[in-house]
């Protein structure tokens, strides 16, 4: 049976207070911004989905240090131009710390490439691909999580076929892009992939 694998690990910030999201067989669910610093002191805004049952009694505000075990889902968002892929991280544990400690962001996602893999070159020459890897879960549902790859990485992944059972190791990062609107206008939009630090086929 193809193996597929789906985890996160996250030291960082709340960024912003919860704001609720919704609720499931009586179970309400919070969306959390949460703040992580990669080595190059860039810093990850990411979305956390978090439980009631999770966040307990939390007083502390934005700047507290957490510590955050989950799953990245994704899902659909209807929007008046059309649909819109939405990535959170699915909170299993979630822990105040009390001290702040060395910041983390690891991604281990294993699934199956559903797009032809795309590969590009920036304008200084460096090489990209960015592949959208099926994770399945539970209950016949799957994650759809968009990864990009850099240098031998991409190029390896650009000669992959659809369909390929993709191991990657990685971390969650947040880019901002200018989309250009078909009524001429410039909309600053938010972009969450896994960047890949490592990758290997399972056949």
């Amino acid at each position: 049976m193809p193996y597929t694998n789906n985890s996160i690990e996250l030291v960082g910030r709340i960024a912003e207070e919860p704001v609720y999201s919704h609720s499931v067989y009586g179970e309400a669910f919070f969306l959390l911004p949460f703040a992580v610093r990669r080595l190059s002191g860039t810093e990850d805004r990411l979305n956390l989905t978090v439980s009631e049952r999770l966040l307990g009694e939390l007083t502390a505000g934005a700047g507290t240090p957490c510590r955050v075990s989950g799953q990245i889902r994704s899902y659909n968002q209807r929007t008046e131009s059309g649909n819109r892929l939405i990535i959170t991280v699915f909170a299993r544990e979630f822990e105040p710390l009390e001290e702040e400690l060395p910041e983390k962001n690891e991604a281990e996602v294993t699934g199956f490439i559903c797009k032809p893999p795309i590969y590009r070159t920036t304008p200084f020459s460096r090489e990209i691909t960015d592949v959208l890897l099926a994770v399945n879960r539970r209950f016949h549902k799957s994650d759809y999580l968009p990864a990009i790859a850099w240098g031998r990485n991409a190029r390896f992944l650009a000669e992959l076929p659809v369909g390929t059972n993709l191991h990657i190791l990685g971390r969650l990062q947040s880019r901002e892009y200018t989309k250009l609107l078909e009524d001429g206008t410039e909309s600053t939009r938010t972009a969450f992939e896994i960047s890949c630090s490592a990758v290997e086929p399972l056949y």
